[in-house]
């Protein structure tokens, strides 16, 4: 009986040891893909997260911060305030309504659009 068992056990651990080269082969080549992908053109296609109003899903032209510390283009926050008193992104009632001008933001993302190919962003 202890040949099978060692048998077994062999045989186990030889599928363990296959599975294993299998995973670390796939992962040496998403590696090597990662290594060898072409370098992305100058300027990045997708604007950055923060430069996209929540509300709108645009790249802002006038953010302003909000008392829940994320920013909104002016123009969506203010036509939200309206009706509500809540935050966009918690939910959470907000303790003022008053909106104050992102001058760093803004002055980031006309960076990032200057710095875009021609006819990339809107």
């Amino acid at each position: 009986m202890r040949v099978a068992d060692e048998a077994t056990l062999a045989a186990e651990e030889e599928e363990e040891l296959a599975a294993a080269l299998e995973e670390s082969a796939r992962l040496e080549e998403g590696r090597r893909a990662a290594v060898e992908k072409p370098p992305e053109p100058p300027g990045e296609k997708e604007p950055p997260t923060d430069f996209v109003c929540p509300i709108t899903t645009e790249i802002m032209s006038d953010p302003v911060m909000a008392a829940d510390g994320h920013a909104y283009e002016r123009y969506a926050i203010e036509r939200w305030l309206a009706t509500k008193s809540t935050s966009p992104m918690t939910g959470e009632e907000l303790g003022n309504t008053g909106l104050f001008p992102s001058h760093i933001l803004r002055r980031m993302i006309r960076e990032w659009q200057r710095a875009q190919p021609p006819g990339q962003v809107e």
